[in-house]
């Protein structure tokens, strides 16, 4: 496949879980294909049947994955503190500001946590395992677009450690780390009581660095997305503790979806 990598479940006593060359183990009983599997009494609908992620080097929508992983930041400061879906314990925050083709789900800071949300049938979903972003605002000793690309980079060569699973299949990490993706030069404009602590409508040049997960529309009923990752903590800028940089949100995030 040219723009995803194809998920063909298997399901036996020993399944195996093909994601476009990601083995991913998980025992269950034998169905049909296009059946569904019953977990306490809760459809998980994705089960037996294909579902996609994109491929790092494809262009969902016609844009990069480097270009999404811009708009996932700029759609992040765009809301303010106190209804950010990345400060939310319980998914109430999870719509905030979603449009188009593609919903943001954010991880969490300091503690891990599982949100409930409804996304729309039809919608794919971009989130980051760990990620790391630098700014001339945040950072006004750097100068150049180089200056920022190694400061991202700096920052995200913390994280050791890739974790994530979609309806209970973990993704091995050797996998993962194919996904660490560079945005291009991005431009970002700041909220009223921002998540940076800086002035309202800060505007600034930016680039970052993650490791993402790209997630093309679900089937319509129950899922669930869960993801964290390790950093090795070796800074003492305490810079480093802010929404931009991985330390502090290496905590697990769940999302318990509904698709309808």
């Amino acid at each position: 496949m040219q723009n995803s990598l194809r998920i063909l479940v298997v399901i036996s006593t020993m399944s195996v879980l093909v994601l476009g060359g990601l083995h991913l183990s998980n025992p269950s009983m034998q169905l049909a294909h296009g059946q569904s599997v019953t977990v306490d009494n809760s459809t998980i609908s994705s089960t037996v049947e294909e579902e996609k992620v994109f491929q790092p080097h494809s262009k969902p929508y016609n844009l990069t994955y480097g270009e999404w992983t811009a708009r996932w930041w700029q759609w992040a400061y765009s809301i303010p503190r106190e209804s950010n879906p990345a400060y939310d314990d319980t998914g109430q925050y999870c719509s905030e500001n979603q449009r188009g083709p593609v919903w943001f789900f954010p991880g969490t800071y300091g503690k891990s946590v599982i949100r409930e949300c409804t996304v729309p049938t039809g919608k794919a979903i971009l989130f980051p395992i760990l990620n790391s972003e630098c700014s001339f605002a945040e950072f006004p000793e750097l100068k150049t677009v180089e200056d920022l690309r190694i400061c991202a980079k700096t920052f995200q060569d913390q994280v050791t450690q890739l974790y994530t699973s979609v309806d209970g299949r973990d993704i091995p990490q050797m996998e993962l780390e194919k996904y660490r993706i560079e945005s291009p030069l991005f431009y970002f404009t700041l909220s009223e009581n921002n998540i940076l602590d800086l002035p309202t409508n800060t505007t600034t040049a930016a680039v970052s660095n993650g490791n993402w997960v790209f997630v093309e529309p679900l089937s319509p009923g129950k899922h669930e997305i869960s993801f964290r990752g390790d950093v090795n903590n070796t800074t003492d800028n305490a810079s480093a503790k802010s929404f931009a940089f991985p330390s502090g949100w290496n905590y697990t995030t769940t999302y318990e979806l509904m698709i309808k």
